[in-house]
């Protein structure tokens, strides 16, 4: 606050903060009143379709980032009319930047943003790498920025099929304790369902992740394989009532009791 009691923050910035009292763990019934302006950085499987669900909750897509060819008809198909900007020119358009690129590139890009004066403050700063919580925001956090970090928990395909996988999936949530209500906004925003993740526990939550996925590929691709080397020609058909069930149960069961457990066939 400046001398004489005038507010000396800009008006983004005000706008930005004053949205952040409004915000709650449940979805804002005045769509106006929550509504941002968000940009994406990475046009890859999951930016484009994290873009798509804010859209669908009423938030304005103010512009993506796309490099490849195959990324710009990916942000082209999923968000018709998007323009596809710049990293800079997103961050500079947008109240919420959301970061959609591999784990191993975000402090980089974190980094390069903070050494070129493009962070606002009051801006909403998110990324989607499971193994990072908000520390790898720490070069944006003089320029004032509110750091997230928020990761869905599905096997993203880079298509509209994922807003149904979102429905069913949960959100790791992190954020410094004030910040907290505004993460489980946008991931109910988001049609999924937020679980609070703390910074010393990302990367324990991201090899779980990383374990869930790797060895479920493994066992499909494995049985597949030898159901196939006896001349089943749908080896998928065959052993995918077996794989879902097994799966179901084996989740009911952690959920009851966390101990091991064996599988009966018959």
């Amino acid at each position: 606050m400046a001398d004489g009691g005038a507010d000396a923050r800009s008006p983004a910035e005000r706008r930005c903060l004053s949205r952040r009292a409004e915000w709650r763990p449940t979805v804002n019934p005045d769509r106006e009143a929550s509504r941002l302006g968000v940009g994406i950085i990475g046009a890859g499987r999951v930016g484009p379709v994290l873009a798509r669900a804010l859209a669908g909750a009423g938030h304005a897509i103010t512009g993506i980032s796309a490099v490849s060819e195959t990324s710009r008809e990916r942000a082209e198909s999923m968000l018709p009319g998007v323009p596809i900007l710049e990293v800079a020119e997103v961050v500079r358009r947008s109240e919420l930047v959301l970061i959609a690129i591999p784990g191993s590139e975000l402090p980089g890009l974190v980094a390069g943003l903070a050494a070129t004066g493009a962070w606002q403050p009051g801006q909403l700063a998110i990324h989607t790498a499971p193994e990072h919580g908000i520390g790898v925001f720490a070069p944006a956090l003089a320029a004032g920025v509110i750091p997230l970090a928020l990761h869905p928990a599905i096997v993203f395909t880079g298509t509209s099929l994922d807003l149904t996988r979102l429905s069913e999936a949960t959100i790791a949530v992190t954020a410094p304790a004030p910040v907290l209500p505004i993460g489980q906004a946008l991931a109910v925003e988001m049609g999924a369902e937020p679980i609070i993740v703390s910074e010393q526990d990302r990367p324990a939550y991201a090899d779980a992740m990383l374990a869930a996925a790797e060895l479920s590929q493994a066992v499909v691709r494995q049985t597949t394989d030898a159901l196939r080397s006896i001349g089943i020609e749908r080896p998928d058909r065959a052993v995918g009532g077996v794989l879902r069930a097994a799966m179901e149960e084996e989740l009911l069961r952690a959920v009851a009791d966390p101990g091991p457990s064996g599988i009966e066939l018959s």
